[in-house]
């Protein structure tokens, strides 16, 4: 057995600030364009933008719930939850896609072309990389300390979109109705910081690894670099023929 999955769940607090942290940015993030907008129904936006909202950010608030139960050692009712985790995660890949490609849709229909295109890369690299993580999660369920890095990395990667949201508050000044989506896409550049940024809680675990255990988990390396070369790729893969004619053939079939 792993010997950092022998180690005591009780004993590493250090998820459970992590697993917090990721409830924070994506409720933070999402303030000022969402939730400080539903109360007086300035928001903006397809019925569908609502459930996405809210099984997206049901999905943080169970990351916190699971770690703080793991934690406490209860892994019997851990395991219950684990099965609301599944049907979750599987509800978020296909409204997750399900949105991207509305608004794939309501940027050709607005005339943005290969931007919009390019543009989906943002969102259905992200899924990609949750379900891998999520996937390797289940796999290593048995290994107490990779299963508990992968769901944490699953996470991290849907944080992206909260993150540039704060930017984009920064940048407009935000104000009723206002939100990502609505007008041109922006250039896939502005979602390279965001990414780069919540790779820094990728690193705190290595470094927490590193200080307690003497060595960082495989998990935080694996993905770690998998996160990294999706980053750097993405941008120069958005322009290629093959995506752009992979993004007009989803806009097809979901239209």
């Amino acid at each position: 057995m792993d010997s950092i999955a022998a180690r005591p769940m009780a004993s590493n607090r250090f998820f459970v600030v992590m697993a917090a942290l990721c409830v924070a940015i994506a409720f933070g993030g999402f303030a000022p364009t969402y939730w400080l907008q539903l109360v007086p129904g300035t928001f903006v936006g397809p019925p569908l933008l609502h459930l996405h909202g809210l099984l997206f950010s049901a999905w943080t608030v169970l990351l916190l719930w699971q770690t703080v139960l793991a934690t406490r050692g209860r892994l019997p009712l851990h395991r219950r939850w684990g099965l609301v985790g599944v049907a979750l995660a599987s509800a978020m890949v296909f409204v997750g896609l399900a949105s991207a490609l509305q608004t794939l849709a309501h940027g050709l229909a607005a005339g943005y072309g290969d931007r919009s295109r390019a543009f989906l890369i943002l969102p259905v690299s992200a899924i990609a990389l949750f379900v891998g993580f999520f996937v390797a999660a289940l796999w290593q369920v048995r290994e107490r300390a990779a299963h508990q890095r992968y769901m944490l990395l699953a996470t991290i990667v849907l944080l992206q979109a909260a993150v540039a949201r704060i930017a984009f508050t920064l940048a407009t000044g935000g104000g009723p109705g206002l939100r990502p989506g609505l007008g041109a896409p922006p250039p896939l550049i502005i979602g390279l910081v965001p990414s780069l940024l919540l790779e820094l809680l990728i690193v705190a675990g290595i470094v927490y690894d590193w200080r307690t255990l003497g060595r960082p988990h495989r998990a935080w390396l694996v993905g770690g670099g998998v996160v990294t070369a999706v980053v750097l790729l993405r941008g120069p893969l958005s322009a290629t023929p093959v995506w752009l004619a992979t993004a007009q053939w989803l806009a097809h079939i979901a239209g």
